[in-house]
Order: C-alpha cells, then sequence, then structure tokens
C-alpha cells in the first residue's frame, strides 16, 4: 500500500526531504502523499522513513491504494530505473 498524510499533521517539514521517492508534497492545507510515487520506502530503507521522522505519528497506510510487496518493487523500479536488492 502507499502511504497517507491524515490532517493530524502539523506541517513540520520533515516528512518531505526523507522521501527517496519525491512522493510527498506540500498541499493546500497539509503534506500529501502521492500514491503513485510512494513505495513505503521498498527499494530504499527497511521501513518508511517519513513514519519514521513524523513526530505527531500521522502517516498510515492508504487503504484506498492496496498494493503487495512485489507491486511496490516493480514500482521502484519503474521510478529508479534500477534493480530491486533487497535491503
Amino acid at each position: 500500500m502507499a502511504l497517507k498524510i491524515t490532517d493530524e499533521c502539523i506541517n513540520c517539514d520533515v516528512c518531505e526531504p526523507e522521501c527517496p521517492n519525491d512522493a510527498i508534497y506540500q498541499g493546500e492545507e497539509i503534506y500529501e502523499i502521492d500514491p503513485d510515487k510512494c513505495t513505503e520506502c521498498v527499494g530504499h530503507y527497511d521501513e518508511p522513513q517519513c513514519q519514521q521522522v513524523c513526530p505527531v505519528d500521522c502517516i498510515p497506510l492508504d487503504e484506498e491504494h492496496e498494493e503487495t510487496k512485489e507491486q511496490l518493487i516493480i514500482k521502484y523500479e519503474n521510478l529508479t530505473g534500477e534493480a530491486y536488492v533487497e535491503v
């Protein structure tokens, strides 16, 4: 699944620079995540980095964008042009 940012977001600016896929951007009111770019950091890190740095814990899985690990790997490869290597 992709991740999403809920309305508990306090716009602290720490998640955006942590995203290796540039999936996080400033929306009209709070930060948002582009589900087409979010791989939950698969291919880059063991855990989603935005979740690790979020001080208010407002980045859950986005149930509207369910994906398997295999689908996330394919998305990673398409976004980066690199073959997936287990991290």
